[in-house]
């Protein structure tokens, strides 16, 4: 599901799982449109996009969430303008201090807050007429507290709902199997579930395990600072035959609400994995078929609607 309605999967073509457009930090209760300049925001982020699609990128995944930034209109208008495909998101981002939770969250059940995505889902989120392609959370760190397990109980019963993916930004490697764990209690199939930020865990066995489950492990923040890690921890998933379960971004963009004209001199383009990163894979032996398949068969396959419950 795009900004601008639903596509085959395969339209999708090359795609980026983990990326940003805009974000503003200032906090769940004082997010506010007035914030920033639509048009503004639109014309310094534009020729990014122009650059991505230049590079050989089809579609982007914005994951900014509600409360941080999120903005469907933005997103339907640089989309009409670019040609690219762009997804938004529906879910809530969960830190360990809460501060970009509305304050209903813990005023309402798991069943209340799945409601509301739902409601997106259905209806569209606001009044822009833009459903989101995914659900996006972010949960503290395991042992996830009574706040995280509702937000990831609303997420299960939303998905159960749409079909809709669940990624999650996750701290650490306890952290992503407690999550399988949660919703695999909701009989949600972990190739349901999106293990973002995987790069935090260093620990390739942990990697490994989530895969083997059908878990899909994000390996975002690809840079230039960080090619030689992100280069291991892939290939130690090519090698033990897992590449099929893996995704690979940049978790770039980031246009500052709040910052002087967004702060353009910080925000990061949308191209090193094209330009550089693709080009170090192939040198060291990876296939056009496993490029193909971490660029668009596994990310097509991650977005795809569809509810995934585990069998009885």
């Amino acid at each position: 599901m795009t900004v601008k309605g639903p596509v085959t999967p395969s339209a999708l073509g090359t795609t980026l799982p983990h990326e940003h457009i805009m974000v503003d930090f200032i906090g769940a209760d004082s997010v506010s449109k007035d914030r920033y300049d639509l048009d503004s925001v639109a014309t310094m982020v534009k020729p990014f996009l122009q650059d991505f699609w230049k590079s050989g990128g089809q579609t982007l995944i914005e994951c900014t969430p509600n409360y941080l930034g999120r903005d469907p209109a933005l997103l339907k208008r640089l989309s009409e303008e670019t040609g690219l495909n762009l997804l938004t998101n529906t879910g809530y981002y969960g830190d360990e201090k809460g501060q970009f939770l509305p304050n209903h969250v813990y005023e309402e059940s798991a069943g209340q807050l799945a409601a509301r995505w739902i409601t997106e889902w259905k209806e569209g989120i606001g009044d822009t007429g833009v459903k989101p392609g995914f659900i996006k959370m972010r949960v503290d760190e395991s042992p996830i507290s009574e706040t995280g397990q509702k937000l990831l109980h609303a997420a299960a019963q939303t998905h159960k709902a749409s079909g809709l993916t669940i990624g999650v930004h996750t701290p650490d490697g306890a952290t992503a199997l407690e999550q399988l764990e949660i919703l695999q209690d909701h009989g949600i199939d972990p190739s349901a579930f999106i293990w973002i930020h995987a790069q935090n865990e260093d620990d390739s066995k942990i990697h490994q395990e989530a895969a083997r489950e059908g878990a899909w492990v994000e390996f975002d923040g690809i840079g230039p600072g960080s090619a030689d890690y992100h280069f291991k921890l892939i290939n130690s998933m090519r090698q033990d035959g897992l590449l099929d379960r893996v995704l690979i971004s940049h978790d770039a963009g980031w246009y500052r609400v709040g910052q002087p004209g967004g702060s353009p001199g910080d925000f990061d383009p949308y191209t090193y994995i094209f330009e550089q990163f693709i080009p170090r894979l192939k040198r060291a032996g990876f296939t056009e078929e496993e490029i193909d398949m971490l660029v668009r068969e596994n990310p097509q396959k991650a977005f795809t609607i569809s509810v995934r419950t585990i069998e009885s």
